[in-house]
């Protein structure tokens, strides 16, 4: 078991037609700090958003994690995390994966865990913040389709959600679950979370300390991500500021997909004008 005694949580069933969603200024620190998967014994990368994105294939899941894991053993493991959040019924579910590793868990803040991957962060035996790094909590965060039943039936799991990531952190920073819901919510109702830089993440017992971020971002160098990929989560970040749900946006990139198999005597704006017309019609 992990080193530390972390609490263990259940994660209720999902309501019918919920779709979760990372937040907008979540994506934005994310995209301006990309990453990538340098490959490394008994280290596992999550620089991906929490969860499986069903519209571009992409998504860092339980079952994922559940793999890594069986293939390192018992061995301590280091996670590394640059992440906007995503999902977290699979946030929480891979927290506790980690929970019950029998062997350390250092966890290492690479550029951004926010959401649900500040809860998969919290599962660490010791927990490091990179220099400049950010960590956000925030309630949980998705979106319900239906009628009056379905957001009836979403509203209490919402809750329990809140309230298991309410217990998480405080189980690691000795602060009481009411002090935790309240940065939850933030200054505010509108603001939604709470921003930790490194040092404030330490100061409140987030994390443990910090470390060599210079070094680390030279081995990532030896992988990086592909331009166009850096691009997307640019433009994604934007589109998500600009109140377009995920599933819009994917519909977004698909057309520039769908616009590159096409004849290659075809207009060059012809993408470009699918696009304002996507944007137009659902615009909110």
């Amino acid at each position: 078991m992990s080193l530390r005694k972390l609490p263990k949580v259940s994660a209720a069933a999902l309501p019918a037609f919920y779709s979760w969603d990372a937040r907008a200024d979540a994506l934005s620190h994310w995209a301006e700090r990309p990453l990538a998967a340098a490959s490394e014994d008994s280290t596992i990368s999550i620089y991906d958003v929490v969860g499986e994105d069903w519209w571009s294939g992409e998504g860092f899941t339980s079952k994922k994690m559940a793999g890594i894991l069986r293939s390192i053993g018992a061995r301590d493991v280091t996670v590394k995390i640059n992440s906007p959040g995503g999902d977290m019924f699979e946030g929480l579910a891979i927290y506790n994966q980690l929970a019950e590793h029998p062997g350390k868990v250092t966890v290492k803040v690479m550029g951004i865990a926010a959401s649900a991957a500040s809860i998969i962060a919290m599962a660490g035996d010791e927990v490091l913040m990179g220099e400049g790094t950010t960590m956000m909590i925030h309630r949980a965060w998705g979106a319900v389709i239906g009628n009056y039943h379905d957001f009836a039936a979403a509203a209490p799991v919402f809750d329990g959600f809140d309230r298991n990531m309410a217990a998480i952190y405080a189980g690691r920073t000795g602060k009481s679950e009411a002090d935790i819901i309240a940065m939850l919510d933030g200054p505010t109702r509108r603001s939604d979370g709470t921003y930790l830089t490194a040092a404030e993440a330490i100061e409140q017992k987030f994390a443990d300390g910090t470390f060599d971020s210079t070094a680390e971002a030279g081995a990532s160098a030896r992988a990086e991500v592909p331009e166009p990929i850096i691009a997307r989560r640019r433009w994604e970040a934007r589109l998500a500021h600009a109140g377009f749900a995920r599933k819009q946006r994917d519909e977004i990139f698909t057309l520039g997909q769908r616009d590159a198999t096409r004849n290659a005597t075809r207009d060059a704006g012809g993408y470009l004008a699918d696009v304002r017309r996507f944007i137009e019609t659902h615009r909110k």
